[in-house]
């Protein structure tokens, strides 16, 4: 193989270089919502209890974004639970879907339903989280989900 860039003037980088990725403030708090949320599933325990667990376990991760979307989702959560059960297709429920996928599912309609981020940035940073730590169906199945919800908003 080559050493040479395939692009004039591109630079070669490692696989190393690509692990620390630059994450932007929302997203990071985007990650420690899900964090509590995967948490919570794991523990059997309510995602509130996590939250005030980790606030005062590591206070620095706790930006407002992340408690306004826990807070967010549980002041919601059966409504987002029939937003998901409208979105989802043929046999799957919400309790067949991988724990991270029903995380990232519930954080992304509770912004698509009750925040003004634009419904793009939602579905872009969920799939993307997924992609870093769901399965390998987990992108598309996330990203017809969401696309469905934005279809059918209210």
């Amino acid at each position: 193989m080559s050493e040479i860039p395939p692009v004039p003037g591109a630079v070669k980088i490692s696989s190393e270089d690509m692990a620390e990725r630059h994450h932007s403030a929302r997203t990071k708090a985007r990650k420690a919502a899900l964090d509590i949320f995967y948490q919570s599933e794991l523990r059997q325990t309510d995602p509130l209890e996590v939250l005030v667990d980790e606030s005062c376990r590591v206070p620095e991760r706790m930006r407002p974004f992340t408690k306004e979307i826990v807070h967010g989702v549980m002041d919601n959560l059966d409504a987002i639970h029939d937003r998901i059960d409208e979105c989802v297709s043929g046999d799957w429920t919400l309790e067949r879907m991988p724990a991270i996928d029903r995380c990232l599912a519930r954080i992304a309609i509770w912004e698509i339903d009750h925040t003004e981020t634009p419904d793009k940035i939602v579905i872009s940073e969920a799939v993307e989280l997924a992609d870093e730590f769901s399965t390998d169906n987990s992108v598309k199945f996330l990203n017809g989900l969401l696309a469905k919800a934005v279809r059918t908003k209210r």
